[in-house]
């Protein structure tokens, strides 16, 4: 089994508990637009992705338009909400103090937006200077493609074989899998269902976990 050098966190959903108030957002925008969801239904089909391939497929599926001013939208009410509805995931300081192995984010999340979350939820100085944003470094394509993770790997001159991902979406999943490195399934955020773990399972993750304190018994278990 492959060593494990540099773990890689997502952020929405794993360090901060931001998806649920995403998907909230979202639903209502989208409704009022025309296209009837809920916040659990975009929970369940479209986390890990960005709004803009979300409202492709929505587009898609449904045969209806919906206007692309929607997604300034839905940025501007979330850096409202996040200012007094955002926390952060329990454990995460714990977990990454005792972390031992090198460690960095690789999110669909502007860098803007992680580190305004990460500042309110008072974890930036865990993570400044370890952030890679899909849209902002190498090709700029967003999960479900692996690029992100590959390019923070080459940063980290570490082989993917020996990445270790903290993800949970399935979409994030399956792009961290084709970057040809190990999954850890994560539920332990406020948007999560019932079959989330199991669909983290099929999607590529070897296990899953719902609190970070299960995250060091968990490596030593997966024998890194």
């Amino acid at each position: 089994m492959s060593k494990s050098e540099l773990v890689i966190f997502d952020c929405d959903g794993v360090l901060v508990d931001s998806e649920y108030i995403t998907s909230q957002i979202n639903a209502e925008l989208l409704t009022k637009s025309g296209y009837v969801t809920t916040a659990e239904e975009l929970a369940t089909r479209y986390t890990g992705l960005v709004l803009v391939d979300i409202i492709k497929a929505i587009e898609k599926e449904a045969n209806i338009p919906i206007s692309a001013h929607l997604i300034d939208m839905s940025e501007s009410l979330f850096m409202e909400r996040i200012k007094t509805d955002l926390n952060a995931i329990d454990g995460v300081r714990q977990n990454i103090v005792h972390l031992r192995l090198p460690y960095c984010i690789c999110s669909n999340s502007s860098s803007r937006n992680i580190q305004t979350m990460l500042m309110l939820t008072d974890l930036y100085d865990l993570f400044a200077e370890r952030i890679f944003s899909a849209p902002e470094v190498g090709t700029m394509r967003s999960k479900p493609a692996p690029d992100v993770f590959l390019y923070a790997a080459t940063q980290h001159q570490v082989d993917p074989s020996n990445v270790t991902v903290l993800e949970d979406s399935v979409h994030g999943t399956k792009a961290a899998k084709s970057a040809g490195m190990r999954v850890i399934g994560f539920t332990g955020g406020r948007h999560a269902w019932s079959g989330l773990a199991n669909s983290l399972i099929e999607a590529g993750a070897e296990t899953t976990i719902s609190h970070h304190v299960e995250f060091p018994a968990v490596l030593e278990t997966m024998k890194y």
